[in-house]
């Protein structure tokens, strides 16, 4: 028996280690730069996709930001317009009361005035009511009827008597 496949032959050792030496500078020189260079290239790829994502995620914080912001703000000047809203009602209405308390004093007032020459109409008609008895009763005494002129000055002192005994 012959163990010729078992046997370690030199030449055989060097000559592939010489091809393994070769095909290994001869990928490095044409494979491992084009794989390294793909690999950076997707390396750059993958952080400038992070650098994006972190710029759109600080961009949409900032939006948010902005948009609560205007939000409060939109939210200060509605409680700002309900405010002036409720201060331009509460002075109409102060000024509705103003005018009806007025209306009322005027007419109140035009119903005092009214009463006092309803008074003095009264008290008037009463006078000439008693002026006429008075006359009819002074003519009556005297016995004979009185000229106009007397008989004003006869009425004009009665009137005056009589405001003077009240």
């Amino acid at each position: 028996m012959h163990l010729d496949f078992l046997s370690i032959d030199k030449g055989t050792i060097v000559f592939t280690l010489c091809n393994t030496l070769i095909l290994f500078l001869i990928l490095r020189h044409f494979l491992f730069g084009r794989v390294n260079e793909f690999l950076e290239k997707r390396q750059k790829e993958i952080s400038s996709t992070y650098e994006e994502a972190d710029k759109a995620k600080e961009h949409a914080l900032a939006l948010e930001a902005d948009y609560s912001k205007k939000l409060l703000e939109a939210k200060e000047e509605s409680a700002e317009i309900v405010r002036n809203a409720t201060k331009k009602a509460q002075s109409r209405s102060d000024e509705i009361i103003f005018a009806a308390k007025s209306e009322a004093e005027n007419i109140i007032s035009k119903a005092n005035s009214e009463i006092e020459r309803e008074k003095k109409r009264a008290a008037n008609q009463i006078k000439d009511e008693i002026s006429e008895i008075a006359i009819a009763v002074a003519s009556k005494v005297v016995g004979k009827e009185l000229k106009t002129d007397d008989n004003d000055k006869l009425i004009e002192d009665f009137i005056a008597n009589l405001g003077e005994e009240k």
